[in-house]
């Protein structure tokens, strides 16, 4: 019986395999209703083991009649297929077939339907909107070309040259006593240090690479010290010079430009001290932070040392300290054009700006941090400008009655 093989009148063939089994050749009906009610059997497809590969099943799905209202086909399972961007979880006490679809978490995505796991984009990636692919990340810096980053940039580039302008109008009236009351070269110094100050504020803003990263902070940490230093040495000046005109004093000696020239180098080699020490152990470098924004990669600078950068900036508070007070102790010496008011102005609005930095750039976020800085950085030497020489422009430019020796000597025997 196993080698007989029978060819039937409807052209298949009969046979029997190792088992004894002869081919399975089925017919899929549908049971359908006619229009006058009577069931009939209506042939849909088959199942037939002796086809070629691609027509062992076969169904025609246009002849079917399902037996719903829309006549549909009924789904198989309780809950609607989760789309992309979802996943499935099961529903406690029912039927797997039965699941709730829950969005993809933070970072990760799913690119089709009924996912059972969610996939993690990678660090430089981040999921669209639809959580279905993970897209490129943007990258956030403070660059030239932004609305921010150029009028920063323009106004860093402004404010650099009006200390320059001034410089220019001291060393023309350099022989006038407006000037020379007031360490002329001293002040030519502090100028130029201005300047920088606000120059050195252009390293803040671009691509944080390396280098960039490796001297922007030391360059503003050791501009600024010179800055303050020339201040403080022009206060101490002014104070040893009201000492040594009293009688018997022996601080005559002290009042020689060069003890102002020794501040302002011994304040300014301290912090260049401090910095060198900053930049030999732990020196600052470019990073990436995914952390703060999640979707976007910060590029950034981080200081390596952040007690070395503190200290740095604590060492300025220090210097600017030590200039308020002894410029607010000689602030009523009798003086024609004693500066030491101004001192004390420009060093109240100097610690106003960076006292009010702190908590402010420890609240920002990205490119703004940078921002932040430049601001004070901005700010505080427009103080100092402002509060330094602005009265003395003043008389320069619009009283120049008042820029004679004549007056000086007058307002002195009006003085006594």
């Amino acid at each position: 019986m196993r080698n007989v093989r029978v060819k039937l009148s409807n052209g298949r063939e009969l046979y029997f395999d190792q088992n004894g089994d002869p081919p399975a050749v089925y017919d899929i009906v549908n049971w359908q209703l006619s229009p006058e009610g009577a069931v009939q059997h209506v042939k849909v497809g088959g199942y037939d083991t002796t086809a070629s590969h691609n027509q062992v099943f076969t169904i025609n799905s246009s002849a079917l009649l399902w037996a719903t209202d829309n006549h549909l086909p009924p789904t198989s399972v309780c809950s609607k297929s989760c789309p992309a961007g979802f996943r499935r979880a099961a529903i406690k006490g029912q039927p797997m077939c039965c699941f709730q679809c829950i969005p993809c978490s933070h970072g990760e995505i799913s690119n089709h339907t009924d996912s059972i796991d969610c996939i993690q984009c990678p660090w430089d990636q981040w999921p669209n909107t639809e959580k279905n692919k993970c897209l490129q990340k943007p990258i956030e810096y403070l660059p030239y070309e932004d609305a921010l980053g150029a009028t920063l940039t323009s106004t860093s580039l402004f404010s650099f040259s009006f200390p320059l302008v001034i410089l220019h109008f001291y060393i023309k009236f350099k022989t006038t006593p407006v000037v020379k009351a007031n360490n002329y070269y001293l002040s030519c110094l502090l100028l130029v240090s201005l300047s920088l100050c606000f120059l050195c504020s252009l390293f803040f803003i671009g691509y944080p690479d390396f280098k960039k990263c490796l001297l922007h902070q030391v360059a503003f940490g050791l501009i600024f010290a010179q800055c303050i230093s020339c201040i403080l040495a022009k206060t101490v000046v002014v104070v040893l010079a009201f000492m040594a005109t009293r009688p018997g004093s022996n601080l005559r000696k002290w009042t020689k430009p060069t003890i102002s020239y020794v501040i302002v180098f011994s304040c300014t080699f301290l912090q260049l001290l401090l910095c060198l020490t900053w930049l030999s152990l732990s020196p600052p470098y470019s990073q990436y932070n995914i952390h703060v924004k999640p979707d976007v990669i910060i590029v950034e600078c981080n200081e390596g040392s952040h007690i070395a950068f503190w200290t740095m900036l604590g060492y300025l508070f220090l210097l600017a300290t030590i200039s308020f007070v002894v410029a607010f102790l000689a602030r009523r010496l009798p003086d024609s054009f004693n500066e030491a008011q101004f001192i004390t102005f420009s060093m109240v609005a100097f610690l106003s700006v960076w006292i009010s930095y702190i908590p402010a750039s420890l609240s920002a976020q990205g490119k703004y941090t940078v921002a932040m800085e430049i601001f004070a950085i901005l700010a505080s030497s427009w103080a100092l400008v402002i509060c330094m020489f602005l009265p003395k422009c003043f008389i320069i430019w619009f009283k120049p009655d008042m820029n004679t020796r004549g007056y000086l000597m007058k307002k002195s025997l009006s003085n006594e």
